[in-house]
């Protein structure tokens, strides 16, 4: 099985490992990737199992297959002293990576809307399988309406449906499932590394009260809330965005 990854500047002074959101691919960071390797960073873009250009097994889609995943990259590329970057779904799974394997090479963490402790409730989880397994588009420009804050324009809508159309229905499915029955409260206390919280307040997807609880269970760990935001403040507030995780960086 063969995950796709995106090494960029890897002669960086400092090495941010990005993990995408559901249903997306490490293509959702395009606006980080045209600023951070240019102020000096190496940024590693990973697409999981089923997602964006990595290979699509119909197995595999639990919070610990997904963590084991990024330490098999880690692994391979001899990353150390990292920071690891999840948004949504991503960060959950790097909540589990930095539970199930101790942190391994993580300097830092950053969770960006995290979908932690809990995902989606068993009524969104439906509605959004039931769309997935019987119109996938539709289920993904539902996703869409929901995901921004700020205004969008339509080819950007249509950039980003296509994002989510890499996946393979399987997957897609799959995922879902596990944000409706995984949880990660017993994840959190074995966080050991400084912790950024960013969320925004308008998010639809994962309420800001989570980004609340996570602050309050994860020691040594700080929330910024993004004002102008919804579930997409990589995009909707990438200048602050990126400012801020140069820094923490």
């Amino acid at each position: 099985m063969n995950l796709f990854v995106e090494d960029i500047n890897p002669g960086g002074s400092k090495t941010i490992v990005f993990l995408h959101g559901w249903p997306l691919s490490h293509k959702q960071f395009e606006y980080q990737f045209n600023v951070l390797p240019a102020m000096g960073y190496r940024c590693i873009g990973i697409d999981w199992r089923g997602f964006g250009n990595s290979d699509k097994p119909m197995s595999g889609y639990t919070f610990n297959r997904l963590a084991d995943d990024i330490r098999a990259v880690v692994g391979t590329l001899q990353l150390n002293n990292f920071t690891l970057v999840g948004h949504s779904t991503g960060g959950a799974i790097a909540i589990r990576y930095m539970s199930r394997h101790n942190g391994f090479g993580v300097a830092k963490l950053v969770l960006i809307d995290a979908a932690a402790p809990t995902g989606f409730t068993a009524v969104t989880a439906n509605s959004f399988l039931k769309e997935t397994l019987n119109d996938r588009p539709k289920m993904m420009q539902n996703v869409i309406d929901g995901f921004f804050f700020q205004y969008i324009t339509k080819p950007f809508s249509e950039w980003f449906l296509q994002l989510g159309l890499q996946a393979a229905s399987w997957s897609t499915a799959a995922i879902i499932i596990t944000l409706r029955d995984e949880q990660l409260y017993l994840d959190l206390p074995k966080i050991n590394a400084p912790t950024l919280i960013v969320h925004g307040i308008h998010d639809k997807v994962i309420p800001f009260t989570q980004a609340e609880e996570l602050n309050e269970k994860i020691r040594n760990s700080q929330l910024v809330p993004f004002q102008y935001s919804g579930h997409g403040l990589f995009w909707e507030e990438r200048e602050k965005f990126n400012q801020l995780l140069a820094e923490f960086v």
